[in-house]
């Protein structure tokens, strides 16, 4: 389960500062006891990632963002998390439309400390491609790749997203399903499907009045 709120801080000149935590809690994931040749079972917090980035959207639709992006080793246990302290740069484009949103996410991160024995070198992408139907409906495709260059292992999944958005109390909520199959993986315990629901209201950001 992630919760992951974003904060948009609006600039005089129109552009935004946005940042994005990212806290994971993990209920009952499967972990393999080399010792016992068996998988028991942990939950609890796992590393917390942000992002801070500095976006712009043109009159055209334009997205772009440029930040860092990094993870903190905050883990509840270390069989739920890397025990590093990672960081790296992070840069998206887009376009959106009133039909369609398409762009790209890249980003890097390194290992810069921690206590953990393995090490962070991580590439991920996301690439989203969104049609907007009308009605407050949207059907497209967002997977999330990654290429590991310290076990040389790629995953990458093929996704498929349906969302719809709802007026609820005065506030707009986006409701969404989403359902991936990995056509590559870690090949030891690397997921071949995951299904995810999201839920995401849209309220107001109180803490940009603190640099009003």
């Amino acid at each position: 389960m992630l919760f992951q709120p974003g904060f948009p801080f609006a600039l005089e000149n129109g552009d935004q500062v946005i940042w994005r935590p990212a806290i994971p809690f993990i209920i009952d994931q499967p972990i393999y006891n080399p010792a016992t040749r068996d998988f028991g079972s942990e939950s609890g917090m796992g590393d917390i990632g942000f992002d801070l980035a500095y976006s712009r959207t043109t009159d055209s639709g334009l997205l772009t963002a440029f930040g860092i992006f990094t993870t903190l080793p905050t883990a509840s246990s270390s069989l739920l998390g890397s025990g590093q302290w990672s960081i790296g740069p992070e840069i998206l484009i887009g376009k959106i439309t009133e039909k369609y949103v398409i762009g790209a996410f890249p980003n890097h991160q390194w290992d810069i400390a921690g206590w953990g024995d393995g090490s962070v070198n991580l590439t991920t992408m996301q690439v989203f491609a969104t049609y907007l139907p009308g009605g407050g409906w949207n059907v497209g495709t967002s997977p999330i790749c990654s290429y590991d260059w310290h076990r040389d292992q790629w995953t990458i999944p093929l996704n498929l997203t349906v969302g719809k958005t709802v007026v609820l109390g005065g506030k707009p909520w986006k409701f969404s399903a989403e359902i991936n199959y990995y056509v590559e993986k870690p090949s030891n315990f690397g997921a071949e499907w995951m299904v995810g629901f999201n839920i995401t209201p849209v309220v107001e950001n109180v803490l940009a009045s603190w640099f009003k």
